[in-house]
């Protein structure tokens, strides 16, 4: 018992000196989270963990655009290679069920129709003068038989606040569950109304909204003070990034689900894949450039891979041997996900991107992270201090030409219609008499239910504008990564044995 006793006592220290060398600042010698020392608290450097619905998508480089003839002679989605940071995508779209779920706190919390109608989805996109759909505007939202179908009738702003919704509503059942938060008390609140006091998560980093404390805020102490915060910090790393719609480039890489094609997806450092890009394909599901799978892995050669119309009045095929087995969408978990296991990234609905619609974007974009639809702004401090508006967001303004005249990364806070045709980027469109393109018009992807096959290429893009909807338009989340980019457990960058020193001493 002794020598075990003695053992023991051994190791403590042991991690006890490893601990405190870990919590050494290598660039000044103090140590962190010491009261004895400067108090400069570090938390222990954590992965990202993914947050509810989310499936990691290793980024890379891919040829973006057209895959296929150009039937549509519109030439609006000019090839061009491109670099996709890793990042998270929902696994499914969202479904009738999760949306009802969102209308269902806007309606406890803020009580007033003026702000709660705004969120409804227009179950009228149905109608159609010539087609009995009368049904679906009906029963297709909330009838419990399509609650795991994909939401539709959801314009593109409300797709961005359900985004802003979701990101408050995960970060604060993080907090009760850590139990930094007291989760009885919180929930009253919004039980009583709040309307603009409840939980927003940059609210809550910048001290705006107070909320409160659970039992085990106390370990996040000041290790000099002792005194318990209120709130806890970003740098906790324990809140997740905003969930937002994924940028055009984002979703057109992941529906491709290229990583099935190298031979080693999961690398570490000692093996790697093969880098076959060469080897693209036009639909999302392929395991090779064909787009075949094996009847080993449970799909027959010729079956249905994707919910789509396959021909003029043909929707699902014939009686006793329909093909796709879906007149309208179906549930979200249907048909075969591809190699990232996203499901339904061709057919079923089509869905919003974050981008703003211009032909000829991806000539003129970045060729790492694309995107269109930048408006830069900073948080309003007009008063002296960070306000809430009416949602109880923080408020932000947008940046002034005359705040950046001075930078070199960029000089125009409005970048939407950044190079547009002219130097100052003025150009306007003729809305709604020459062209149906405005600031306002969004790129959705994906072809649907209603669809042909040729809009079933990641590639095809189409537009929309901002408020409006139909029944073949749904749209599915996605979150930034923080940290490694082939995922948690693997370090970033090449890392290699450490060479051994001269370290002769010089006369």
């Amino acid at each position: 018992m002794k020598i075990n006793f003695l053992f023991f006592l051994s190791l403590t220290l042991l991690m006890a000196s490893c601990k405190q060398r870990a919590e050494k600042s290598s660039n000044t010698g103090w140590n962190y989270n010491d009261p004895t020392g400067s108090g400069f608290r570090v938390s222990k450097e954590k992965e990202q963990k993914t947050g509810p619905g989310l499936i990691f998508v290793q980024g890379g480089t891919f040829m973006m655009g057209a895959r296929e003839e150009d039937v549509m002679r519109d030439w609006n989605n000019v090839p061009k290679r491109v670099t996709v940071p890793s990042f998270y995508m929902d696994e499914t779209e969202v479904a009738n069920l999760h949306y009802r779920e969102y209308l269902f706190w806007m309606n406890r919390v803020f009580q007033d129709t003026s702000i709660t109608n705004k969120a409804l989805p227009d179950t009228m996109c149905w109608r159609s003068e010539l087609a009995y759909n009368e049904p679906y505007v009906e029963y297709y939202f909330r009838h419990p038989s399509y609650n795991l179908y994909p939401v539709v009738g959801i314009s593109w702003k409300q797709a961005h606040d359900y985004c802003l919704w979701r990101t408050d509503r995960v970060n604060e059942n993080i907090l009760y569950e850590e139990g930094i938060t007291n989760k009885k008390s919180e929930i009253q609140k919004q039980m009583q109304g709040g309307g603009q006091e409840n939980f927003n998560t940059k609210a809550y980093l910048l001290g705006e909204y107070q909320a409160t404390p659970g039992r085990d805020i106390k370990k996040f102490r000041d290790p000099v003070t002792k005194q318990v915060p209120t709130n806890i910090t970003f740098e906790e790393g324990i809140m997740l990034p905003d969930y937002r719609l994924p940028t055009e480039a984002e979703w057109e890489y992941a529906a491709y689900g290229m990583i099935e094609q190298n031979p080693n997806p999961r690398t570490s450092e000692n093996r790697r894949g093969e880098e076959l890009q060469a080897n693209s394909q036009v639909y999302p599901w392929a395991q090779n450039v064909n787009g075949l799978r094996d009847a080993r892995q449970g799909v027959w050669q010729g079956g249905f891979l994707a919910n789509f119309k396959r021909g003029s009045g043909d929707n699902m095929g014939i009686s006793g041997g329909l093909n796709d087995r879906a007149a309208i969408p179906g549930p979200i978990k249907s048909f075969y996900p591809n190699g990232f296991g996203l499901y339904n990234m061709a057919g079923n609905v089509s869905e919003w991107v974050s981008d703003v619609y211009r032909p000829l974007t991806s000539s003129d974009g970045d060729d790492f992270n694309y995107y269109r639809g930048n408006n830069f702004q900073r948080i309003d401090n007009s008063t002296g201090k960070p306000e809430r508006d009416s949602m109880g967001r923080i408020k932000y303004r947008d940046e002034t030409d005359e705040e950046l005249k001075n930078r070199r990364n960029y000089q125009k806070g409005y970048a939407v219609n950044y190079m547009d045709g002219d130097t100052l980027s003025t150009v306007q469109y003729g809305y709604g008499h020459t062209t149906l393109i405005s600031d306002k018009t969004h790129v959705y992807k994906g072809g649907s239910w209603n669809d042909r096959a040729y809009w079933l290429s990641p590639g095809s893009r189409r537009f929309l504008e901002e408020d409006q909807s139909n029944s073949t338009i749904g749209f599915r989340c996605a979150m930034v990564r923080y940290g490694s980019q082939e995922g948690n457990g693997l370090k970033t960058g090449n890392w290699f044995k450490q060479r051994k020193q001269n370290n002769r001493k010089r006369k």
